[in-house]
């Protein structure tokens, strides 16, 4: 399936009225930019890496510096960005972070969270889900909105579900006090928009997860969002908790972008909290379909969260983005009764919210995406072999 790219496609409902930053690989390395009504902004010699810009005092003022190069009008990069139809020497989006580590929180949508409980309980097994499904909403429900996580009204609900049985680690991070926060990849590994999205070649169950992806400095302020794929193998992590690493960390399995819309006068957190997303899987095989989430329906504030992230008990130097969650779980079944839904390769996956833009990946094996090669180390080498570090 071809990822089709285009500005229309791409681009926030407002097009670039907000403050757009992002990553563009040109053929001297990486660079940060910025999008605007005139093209593609070159930032890097004002700010060589975006870590550097989300972390600074006022990342606008240096989106919106004037002293920017263009590099190239927005549409030929954007379409230069799809996988089958790159041209490695002309420029094209790279995922919008860089030295950022990269987290994410799960569990964090009441019915995602019953569809964890739901792969542990089917031990990986997709055939099992839909029975465990029904005995577990007998006993839970499937509106579990109304309760806060950690308060007295969770813990008692706590109580009866250890009493039914049915107590689960993911309900613990659902309704707990504790958010479900983990690692997701490493810094520098994220692919973007346009880019291959890997899943382990060993994984018969997965799917996709669309979330809004906030972005936030090494003081833990939130300067702004973009939107992300947490590809996830629902049979691996559903044998065992304790292999999450492999369920979530695969060649890449963590797409992020387009672009980062920064916190100004036209978008900012109370955005995010009112933001419905959309998702959309097409298949080669004429397989169709579409996810809906709203951040209303969120169990944990997003504050919260990088709260729970960042603080005296845990620093990111170089800042951090964090993955939401999503309170989208598949089961519409794709391969015969009972089946419930995974990816077939060849899948495009896109991802919008009408102010961040949208995310299109389209899948293949985590062995046959193209290598991670270009890491920290090497940035820094290409940064000092360009003059662009500062002391």
């Amino acid at each position: 399936m071809h990822a089709s790219l285009t500005i229309d496609q791409t681009l926030p409902e407002d097009g670039t009225a907000g403050t757009l930053v992002g990553r563009v690989q040109t053929g001297a390395g990486p660079c940060v930019v910025a999008i605007r009504e005139e093209g593609v902004f070159d930032l890097t010699p004002i700010v060589p890496t975006l870590s550097e810009l989300t972390n600074a005092a006022n990342p606008v003022a240096l989106a919106r510096s004037a002293g920017a190069e263009r590099i190239g009008d927005l549409a030929p990069i954007l379409a230069n960005s799809a996988h089958d139809r790159r041209d490695p020497g002309t420029p094209y989006f790279l995922a919008p972070v860089d030295l950022h580590a990269i987290k994410a929180c799960g569990v964090t949508f009441v019915r995602s969270m019953l569809e964890r409980v739901i792969e542990e309980q089917a031990r990986g097994d997709a055939a099992k889900s839909e029975a465990i499904r029904q005995k577990i909403t007998a006993i839970v429900g499937d509106d579990l909105r109304a309760i806060v996580p950690g308060s007295d009204k969770a813990m008692e609900l706590k109580e009866h579900l250890i009493r039914q049985g049915a107590w689960s680690q993911y309900l613990e991070v659902g309704i707990g006090k504790d958010a479900e926060v983990f690692t997701k990849s490493q810094p520098m590994s994220a692919v973007g928009t346009g880019a291959l999205i890997g899943i382990h070649p060993v994984s018969t169950w997965n799917n996709p997860e669309p979330e809004i992806v906030l972005a936030v400095s090494n003081q833990g302020k939130i300067v702004g969002a973009t939107l992300g794929n947490d590809v996830n193998l629902r049979d691996v992590e559903g044998r065992s908790a304790l292999l999450l690493g492999k369920a979530k960390d695969n060649n890449g399995s963590a797409a992020i972008g387009p672009f980062i819309r920064l916190f100004d006068e036209t978008f900012d957190l109370d955005t995010v909290r009112a933001a419905d997303l959309a998702m959309l899987v097409e298949g080669t095989d004429g397989f169709r379909m579409e996810g809906h989430s709203s951040m209303s329906a969120i169990s944990r504030d997003p504050a919260d969260l990088v709260a729970q992230t960042i603080g005296a008990h845990h620093q990111y130097p170089d800042g951090f983005v964090l993955y939401l969650g999503t309170m989208f779980a598949p089961i519409q079944d794709r391969h015969g009764p009972g089946q419930g839904f995974t990816h077939a390769i060849g899948d495009a996956v896109s991802i919008w919210t009408p102010k961040l833009g949208k995310l299109v990946n389209v899948v293949q094996h985590a062995d046959k995406v193209p290598a991670w090669e270009f890491g920290t180390g090497a940035l820094m080498r290409n940064l000092a072999g360009r003059g662009l570090l500062r002391g």
